[in-house]
Formats: structure tokens, sequence, C-alpha cells
């Protein structure tokens, strides 16, 4: 299936680099191109793209804003953020906003396609910058006493079941559902039946959320 794409960047050279490098990929169409978060916003409700790659420090709205009201309108649209520095704050609004993905700037055309790909299934998408700065903000200081370190345990918290917990561990770790399917020796249907059931049990919206929710009380290791 086709992924119909807008990129959104205020810089000239960066928006018309990416259109070209996506333009070359297969499986992707690129339907438009914006300048501002505001003109984005305009651009998603003229052409319902699949996938939005976002820029985060913009003019007029910037792309957190512009996440957030084209995440409202169309849920059906997923947002991929492109950012210059993997500890941006805005990182974090974006995905509070909807965000489903997160690229730095310096990623290449396989990485781009992989995030399309991935965001447009339904799962998470984070460069590996940007999870660990992810993971930092939620995890304590580094060099803590055992005393302050957060205690590892097997779940059932919020009333995780074991199983489950060890799929939210291994989404942590930034597994997809097959190679979760593959380590489990269980059917994707039933990782996705894992998935739906703890998220609803831990209240988040997709694996990036996830991620935070793993790190802060302990279930996955740093």
């Amino acid at each position: 299936m086709t992924a119909r794409v807008v990129v959104v960047d205020d810089q000239t050279v960066v928006r018309e680099g990416l259109t070209l490098l996506l333009g070359l990929l297969p499986g992707v169409e690129v339907v438009g191109s914006a300048a501002d978060g505001e003109a984005a916003v305009e651009l998603v409700e003229a052409e319902r793209p699949d996938v939005v790659l976002m820029d985060l420090r913009m003019p007029r709205m910037d792309g957190v804003e512009a996440t957030r009201r084209i995440r409202a309108a169309h849920p059906g649209t997923q947002v991929v953020v492109l950012t210059t520095y993997s500890d941006d704050e805005s990182v974090f609004a974006a995905l509070q906003a909807g965000a489903r993905g997160f690229l730095t700037k310096s990623a290449d055309a396989e990485e781009i396609a992989r995030a399309v790909a991935t965001v447009m299934r339904g799962d998470a998408q984070l460069d590996p910058a940007v999870q660990r700065r992810l993971v930092e903000a939620v995890l304590p200081p580094a060099g803590p006493s055992e005393r302050e370190r957060p205690r590892r345990d097997d779940g059932l918290r919020d009333g995780l079941t074991r199983r489950e917990a060890e799929v939210l561990r291994l989404i942590a770790q930034g597994r997809t559902n097959a190679e979760i399917s593959a380590d489990l020796f269980i059917g994707e249907a039933t990782v996705k039946t894992h998935i739906n059931n703890l998220f609803a049990k831990i209240g988040v919206r997709d694996r990036a959320q996830a991620v935070t929710y793993a790190y802060r009380h302990g279930l996955a290791d740093p």
C-alpha cells in the first residue's frame, strides 16, 4: 500500500530535500509540503495523508500544536516528528499531543521509510537517541543508591499479568510485534491482544507512552 505523506518544515532546503528523498522511496507518495504548522493543518484537511513528517520549531504555529490539531481532527493521520536535537523538550509535548514517531534530522532514507511504515501499522518508531532521552527523563539521576533505584518486578502493577509485563518489557526494548511473537513463541494476534489489554490497564495510547511507563515503574532495564 502506498503511503501518502506530507512534509512540514520551515527550512526550505530541508523541506525540499525531504520531499525529493521521499519521492525516491518505493511505496511513498508525497502529496504536499508546508512551511509552518498552520499551513500543515490546512494541507492535511485538504489531502488527508496517511503520515505527516513534522518539524517542531516553526513560525505561526509550532509542530506540537499542529500535531495536536491534526490528531484531534484526523485520527487516521499519523505524525512522525523530525527534531534537530533529541533533547528538545518539545519532543515530550509532541508525544502528549499524539505523535507516533520521533526521528532526528540526521535520519537516513531507510530510517524514514521504516518510520513511515511502522506508524502506518499503528506502532511507534523512536530514534535511539530520542528513546535514550525519554528514558533519562523518567529515571533518577545517574549513580543512585540501591534503595533509590527503580525496583524491577515481574508485573501485576495496575493489574498486569506476568505475560503482559513481559510483552511491555520487550516493547521498551524497541521490539516489533513480529519480534515479540518470535521471542515469546506466540502468534502475532496474541501479541496484539496482550498489547491492547496492557495499554488499557496502564492507561496509555501508544508504544512510546508504554515505554515511558515501563521505565518509570521499573518494569524494564535502563
